[in-house]
């Protein structure tokens, strides 16, 4: 068995850290959309409608 096979870590483990980046990364993107709302809405700017 190689080094590499030995560290390997299991599927679930893999696929935990793929799901929490993913998540932490479509938080992280929507509370920087939220805060450039309330930023433009501050300054007055706005959508139509």
């Amino acid at each position: 068995m190689t080094k590499v096979e030995q560290e390997k870590k299991p599927l679930w483990q893999r696929l935990g850290w793929l799901v929490l980046i993913w998540t932490a990364s479509v938080l992280t993107l929507g509370a920087v959309a939220w805060l450039l709302r309330q930023f433009m809405s501050a300054a007055g700017l706005g959508t139509p409608g």
